[in-house]
């Protein structure tokens, strides 16, 4: 008698995390952030999009000691490591805080608005915080 291997793949979700608030001052980064790595650990497909204040948390040269708080972009920089390649800076948002995208730390795209509503509506999930 032999045996059946079960050989088959865990199926994949599309998921989308929004971050919209800024690095410091509250806990909603940090949340957003972990959430994505959970979900990437677990080898699902994430999509991470910055808006609004949420721009702010891709600044280079950032160091929360000052407020005795972890530096949020230390933790951004190794999302590759974590299978999260999909990093994208909402365009409208950069503009309106006068930000250029070489501000941002490496690895980071730019997004068009109707692109992320595409992305939203193409994912399985979307944490928007």
């Amino acid at each position: 008698m032999t045996e059946k291997t079960n050989t088959t793949k865990p199926i994949k979700s599309r998921i989308t995390f929004i971050s919209r608030s800024a690095p410091y001052g509250s806990n909603r980064a940090n949340l957003c952030l972990d959430m994505a790595l959970a979900y990437a650990v677990f080898e699902q497909d994430v999509n991470y999009v910055f808006l609004d204040d949420g721009i702010y948390q891709l600044l280079k040269g950032q160091d929360g000691a000052a407020i005795q708080n972890k530096t949020l972009g230390n933790a951004l920089e190794t999302l590759a490591l974590y299978g999260i390649e999909n990093v994208y800076a909402d365009q409208q948002s950069l503009k309106q805080r006068s930000i250029d995208i070489a501000d941002l730390l490496p690895g980071m795209q730019s997004i068009e608005s109707d692109a992320v509503s595409k992305l939203i509506e193409s994912s399985d999930t979307v944490f928007n915080l």
